[in-house]
């Protein structure tokens, strides 16, 4: 008979959901959707996590985080397994996670129009502050490679864009 772990791995995904993401600390890994699967054996804890993209100096933090919150549970074996496909998306951020960026002052990313038709418009970046559409865009780059710095025209605040990956 296979014992039923479900209600650790229920505590774990809980207590995951309360790791802020380093660089955006008003989300959490799980909101960020980075973490992709918990399993509890009876000895080893397994999560499996997924990076925003290759090379994210957060990734470190991530696992070392996770580690010390899981150890703090009583897990003495935790194993944290990196996987790279399917490549993580923005698609996986939370609605919640979304509404987050928005009140922290961060433009949630908005999905390309069109990637295959070079005529198509940019899509409109709405102001966290204010919803103006009246926006621009200031810098390709922001605080980090996720994020590019807009302007709003309206209100005439910076703010950053949280790209769409």
């Amino acid at each position: 008979m296979q014992p039923d772990f479900i209600g650790i791995e229920e505590l774990v995904w809980e207590r995951l959901s309360l790791i802020p993401d380093p660089e955006v600390p008003v989300i959490s890994i799980l909101d960020l959707g980075v973490v992709r699967k918990v399993r509890y054996d009876g000895n080893t804890l397994e999560i499996v996590i997924t990076p925003t993209y290759t090379g994210c100096p957060a990734m470190s933090l991530f696992v070392a985080e996770i580690k010390a919150a899981m150890h703090d549970q009583g897990f003495d074996e935790v194993e944290i397994k990196t996987v790279y496909s399917p490549p993580w998306t923005t698609d996986w951020l939370s609605p919640v996670a979304k509404e987050k960026l928005r009140q922290y002052g961060i433009a949630p990313p908005v999905k390309d129009i069109d990637p295959d038709n070079p005529f198509a418009l940019a899509p409109v970046i709405p102001c966290p502050r204010c919803d103006s559409e009246d926006t621009k865009l200031i810098s390709q780059f922001g605080a980090t490679a996720c994020k590019s710095l807009y302007s709003c025209n309206s209100c005439k605040e910076p703010f950053e864009y949280f790209k769409h990956f």
